[in-house]
């Protein structure tokens, strides 16, 4: 079974396609390609956002009025963010500057 099916699959087409996977063969391929630098990253948006700012995790989540902590089960997207922290964020993606200059302002208060 090709693996570019689309998904999501039945459980039938995801037993068949177990079944004939050899996960050691997928995984030393994986281990080869990281090697030559083939590999990428995939960012959840809130970390692209943050990471468009410039700012810290420690600064970023102050901004958003919450803590580290909650900053992080965001961008591991165990939470969603809501209200003013989803309009935020959307700044931050689009008009980085705009938090970069809020942020400088409330250092210098």
């Amino acid at each position: 079974m090709s693996t570019n099916k689309k998904l999501p699959l039945s459980d039938e087409e995801l037993a068949a396609f177990e079944a004939t996977r050899d996960l050691g063969a997928e995984l030393l391929q994986a281990g080869q390609e990281m090697k030559a630098g083939l590999g990428r990253v995939v960012y959840s948006p809130l970390i692209a956002a943050r990471e468009n700012t410039g700012l810290t995790p420690e600064q970023f989540a102050a901004l958003l009025g919450i803590t580290t902590g909650a900053l992080e089960d965001l961008e591991q997207e165990r939470k969603q963010p809501h209200g003013a922290g989803r309009t935020l964020i959307a700044i931050a993606l689009n008009h980085p500057e705009a938090l970069i200059a809020v942020a400088k302002q409330t250092q210098e208060a």
